[in-house]
């Protein structure tokens, strides 16, 4: 097998090489080349100790070094330079209690995560694959590199990177590996709420986000995400469903664009269904007000995953409005409503929100909610076109111009420009400075009289 490694991370080989020293690319690059994927990072495996790579180039940055990493700098970009090591014992299921280097490859393979993971690779010794990671790729499995409860005792983390592997590279889990998952999935409370969430919008941004459903049946969900085992085990007796709100949400978020807001928003979006769920005297279950209880659940869930607050105001606005207009004949004057209410930083996205849920709904009125949608977002794009007023900013009336017509700051300013921008929404013509001045002194001396 021939690897084509980038000709700065092939300087980093052949001077480590021509020192007398081994070294390999190593880990995912070696995973994604054998896969024909390009990598995103070349790391580079060494028995050079962290000083003797130091002394070899001009330019370094101590990343790790304490655990044998340091970052070769060649211009702006950065290489990982690690040397052969041994971890000690795990204290606290996340980091080892000491780093030993050693001068053995097989060492140092041994204790990585799993069998994809631990091949190494240059061009004079070829791929080294001392645990079968290539048998892996080729069963399309991921199995630990030795015992698994092992590689997850040591670190927890590695129970969420499994699943998010699966996800990505469409693979299965190996059963001794996914037992000791089960098993030990517990130990995902000891790791900070920042590497869940990496780990967690890894796999939902994925190729195969539905996977997320093998986190639960591992009961990996249980510890991570409560709230949705709670939809997995949520019926919806309904005429529009046919799977649980887990299983329809699983659905609507592979049926999504892969990107991060939307595929959130569609594992969120009825996440406030099994807290306001009744079942009327026929039978038939009712979830409403989900919407509501949906936006605020999804905010706090992000909070205590430490998301940006860019995510939180996106996703927990399109799962408040995820079904907004269902039913509701649009004209020009109702979507510009829409829009102003949503926002029109929001508004857009909707389209793609609104299809994904029918497209995980059942048969009922399939085409006419697509036509819905799809009348929606045309006249949307009308408006957008006209370059129609839909929001304070557009306005053609500012609060400087209302101060200058003899308006003091305050409360009066913000009260007049909401009303003005209602009678724009009605009758977007009005927009003009000329008219809103018109309309204002009109009000002015009507309030007068």
């Amino acid at each position: 097998m021939n690897i084509k490694i980038p000709d700065k991370a092939k300087l980093i080989l052949d001077k480590l090489t021509a020192a007398g020293y081994e070294a390999y690319v190593v880990g995912g690059c070696v995973r994604d080349s054998v896969l024909g994927r390009i990598p995103g990072d070349w790391d580079i495996t060494t028995s050079a100790r962290p000083e003797e790579v130091k002394a070899l180039f001009d330019r370094t940055v101590d990343t790790g070094i304490e655990h044998g990493t340091v970052t070769v700098m060649l211009g702006k970009e950065g290489f990982e330079v690690t040397t052969y090591r041994l971890d000690g014992k795990y204290e606290d299921g996340r980091h080892p209690m000491e780093v030993t280097f050693t001068p053995s490859l097989e060492e140092d393979l041994k204790r990585r995560d799993f069998t994809i993971n631990a091949m190494a690779y240059n061009p004079d010794a070829g791929l080294v694959d001392l645990f079968g990671g290539m048998q892996d790729i080729e069963r399309g499995l991921i199995r630990c590199v030795g015992k698994a409860t092992e590689r997850f005792n040591e670190d927890a983390l590695r129970i969420m990177r499994a699943v998010r592997f699966a996800a990505q590279l469409g693979y299965d889990i190996d059963p001794e590996t996914a037992k000791a998952i089960e098993d030990l999935a517990e130990n995902l409370k000891k790791i900070s709420a920042e590497r869940i969430r990496v780990e967690l919008t890894k796999l939902i941004d994925s190729d195969h986000p539905e996977i997320l459903k093998r986190a639960w049946e591992l009961g990996i969900t249980k510890v991570i995400l409560p709230e949705f085992d709670r939809m997995m085990e949520t019926e919806q007796n309904n005429p529009h469903h046919i799977y649980t709100v887990g299983e329809h949400s699983l659905i609507a978020m592979k049926n999504i664009k892969n990107d991060r807001y939307l595929r959130l928003t569609m594992l969120f979006h009825d996440i406030g269904k099994p807290l306001v769920k009744t079942t009327d005297e026929n039978g038939v279950d009712h979830f409403h007000g989900h919407q509501e209880v949906g936006e605020d659940l999804a905010k706090k869930i992000m909070r205590r995953l430490k998301f940006d607050n860019d995510s939180i105001y996106y996703v927990s606005k399109l799962v408040r409005f995820h079904d907004y207009g269902n039913g509701v004949e649009p004209t020009m004057k109702i979507v510009r409503r829409a829009v102003n209410k949503i926002g029109p930083d929001v508004f857009p996205l909707l389209e793609k929100v609104r299809m994904a849920d029918i497209s995980a709904q059942s048969e009922y009125l399939r085409e006419e909610k697509q036509e819905n949608v799809k009348l929606f977002y045309e006249i949307y794009e009308e408006i957008v076109r006209l370059n129609q007023c839909v929001s304070l900013k557009t306005l053609a009336l500012n609060g400087s111009d209302l101060i200058k017509l003899g308006f003091k700051p305050g409360k009066e300013i913000g009260d007049t420009l909401r009303k003005l921008l209602d009678e724009v929404l009605e009758e977007p013509e009005l927009n003009t400075k000329e008219n809103l001045t018109a309309l204002v002194q009109r009000w002015e001396n009507s309030s007068e009289n």
